[in-house]
């Protein structure tokens, strides 16, 4: 199967939001490519002596509204194409939660699982260095991303002050709370699009209890499944990257004890959690694949994954009422035309987990400032920032009777063009 490329996704989604409002066509070339794509080999120390090279990028796709912003990610996955897409998504996403950012994305091509804590952090600082002139807190903000946390942030922070000189921790976002960090930063992806989901719920008319597939179980998965159980939604599937679990019962499962038991034993077959009690997914005859979990008979389906998993190969198969998208880029143009016609409603990426990057800003001001919100604020701000940017993409979608996704481009497109001008 050839792989989909995100960043053609990307370019029909603009292209298609911008012949709803007659977008100057020099402008749509300008949005359609990166301004600076960096491309870096670099060599780290492995534990055992031996020099590896390792692919790096940096994209820096617009910074129209502001410094460029968007997450640094490890991944094997990692190409030219899916940062170029990423920091592209970054750029609408930004704009219609109408932040002072532009977009940006960066990652490097390896799997931190092979490496020990020492050779990640050599890596980390190897990658810092050769960025250091490149970002700054007035002009590119990375942040965590995929298979990258506080600690990675905080070594990348420290290494740009060594080289640079410049001691401002607003040049990372996703630090630690010791080192400059936000309060509710952890949990800021997963309690937006809670935010934004129960908004969206009012619209429709929809009532709890509702079942929910979350596919993707790192950081914005668990969080997210965590936040919905806690308000009353029925979590009956789950997976990550080696499969997951299913209750065909509908009963939900105990998503709290099933990521304790995930972290401890590693594998969702041994975690199959209903009330008090964990047992193994095959006694239920629980267990279930990726591309299973897609096409379950749900309320709602959340892939909070990787992008690209909802083609036109298997958008007819899905049974949900609601994509609700956690990760970025899960869904290709393909797909959303036939899930159109389906009349499954989807709540795009680039509104539905932009709570990250908005807690990013809000960790940004307060370097900026010197100051230290408490976790009440942080997230009344979130909750009034994303359903304001919710709000206004209703009423796009209303009265302009364009699907969501649509709608929120035009909504960030009009933000972007009026800077422009």
């Amino acid at each position: 199967m050839i792989k989909n490329n995100p960043f053609d996704s990307a370019l029909s989604q603009l292209k298609i939001a911008a012949s709803k409002i007659d977008l100057d066509p020099n402008f749509l070339k300008i949005l359609s490519e990166p301004e600076r794509i960096i491309e870096l080999k670099i060599p780290f120390k492995k534990d055992d002596g031996k020099f590896e090279l390792v692919s790096g990028y940096r994209v820096q796709h617009n910074n129209l509204l502001g410094p460029y912003k968007g997450g640094l990610r490890y991944s094997k996955g990692v190409d030219d194409n899916e940062v170029k897409a990423l920091a592209f998504w970054m750029m609408i996403k930004n704009a219609v939660v109408d932040l002072p950012f532009g977009g940006g994305k960066g990652g490097l091509q390896i799997d931190p699982k092979t490496l020990s804590q020492n050779e990640l952090e050599r890596l980390t600082r190897e990658f810092a260095k050769k960025l250091s002139f490149n970002i700054g807190p007035k002009i590119d903000v990375p942040a965590p991303d995929m298979n990258t946390n506080p600690q990675i942030m905080d070594w990348f922070e420290n290494e740009y002050a060594k080289v640079t000189g410049d001691k401002s921790k607003a040049v990372v976002t996703g630090k630690s709370l010791q080192n400059g960090g936000s309060e509710g930063r952890t949990e800021a992806t997963g309690l937006g699009g809670f935010f934004v989901l129960e908004e969206f719920l009012k619209k429709m008319n929809m009532q709890k209890p509702l079942t929910v597939a979350v596919q993707g179980f790192g950081n914005v998965g668990s969080n997210f499944a965590l936040q919905l159980w806690k308000n009353g939604y029925k979590i009956v599937a789950v997976s990550d990257l080696a499969g997951g679990i299913y209750n065909s019962s509908g009963e939900g499962f105990n998503v709290p004890l099933v990521k304790e038991c995930k972290e401890q034993k590693g594998l969702f077959a041994n975690c199959y959690c209903i009330g008090t009690v964990c047992d193994l997914a095959d006694k239920k005859k629980g267990n279930i694949t990726n591309e299973q979990l897609l096409e379950l008979p749900v309320d709602i389906l959340i892939p909070a994954a990787t992008e690209s998993v909802i083609t036109k190969d298997n958008a007819d198969k899905i049974q949900a009422k609601v994509v609700f998208e956690m990760a970025n880029g899960p869904t290709t143009p393909e797909a959303d035309e036939i899930l159109n016609k389906k009349a499954v409603i989807v709540v795009p990426d680039v509104l539905a987990n932009s709570g990250g990057v908005t807690v990013s800003y809000f960790e940004w001001l307060q370097n900026m400032n010197n100051q230290h919100w408490d976790l009440e604020k942080v997230n009344s701000s979130l909750k009034e920032k994303i359903t304001k940017a919710f709000l206004d993409i209703w009423d796009i979608h209303v009265s302009q009777k364009v699907d969501l996704r649509t709608a929120a481009f035009i909504l960030a497109l009009k933000r972007l063009q009026q800077k422009n001008f």
